[in-house]
């Protein structure tokens, strides 16, 4: 029988990262690079460096803290800030190594967008681009709703909120208008 092959983070072509309490205590230069950071800048610091805002940071960890217990894997898009500053769409894959504590340490995958950051998705509130990336990827109210924690009304009150701030009429064509959004 031959010994498993087994990898460092540094051996791994993607962005990737492992963090214990949302603290990153391992990553590899890939995932330093798309932020803009050195390996070493990072290491041993908060994931809350990377948000855009400190709200983003406490709604994003709400949500995996929901999802990730029992080893499941899990997925989401949201906008991360570079090093600079700038800010970049990026979808994340997770998983959790604890199935009682999900953040006690987990695994997570990077993977920058090529979804642009427009004016008008900045405008947006962290919820409401929140919301919309899940429509964007096909969920429904009532799934939305159980992933980030609110009730079926709630998630279509913020739909239709975001449909008419945005000057379209229904789900198919808030998603058209979020996929076809220009860069700033």
């Amino acid at each position: 029988m031959t010994a498993p092959v087994q990898f460092a983070l540094a051996d791994i072509p993607v962005p990737m990262v492992f963090a214990m309490h949302r603290i990153i205590r391992d990553c590899n230069e890939e995932f330093a690079g798309l932020f803009g950071y050195r390996r070493a800048d990072l290491v041993d610091t908060s994931f809350s460096r990377l948000y855009p805002a400190i709200a983003d940071f406490v709604r994003t960890g709400e949500m995996w803290r929901h999802h990730l217990p029992g080893g499941a894997v899990y997925y989401d898009e949201r906008i991360m800030a570079g090093a600079d500053g700038k800010r970049f769409w990026c979808q994340v894959n997770g998983r959790s190594r604890d199935k009682s504590d999900p953040f006690a340490a987990a695994l997570y995958c990077f993977e920058p967008m090529s979804r642009p950051v427009t004016e008008t998705t900045l405008k947006l509130s962290g919820r409401q681009r929140q919301i919309l990336t899940l429509v964007a990827q096909g969920k429904t109210n009532a799934v939305i709703a159980e992933q980030i924690g609110l009730s079926q009304r709630t998630v279509e009150a913020h739909r239709l909120r975001l449909a008419r701030s945005v000057g379209v009429s229904n789900s198919a064509q808030l998603v058209a208008w979020f996929l076809s959004q220009k860069a700033v």
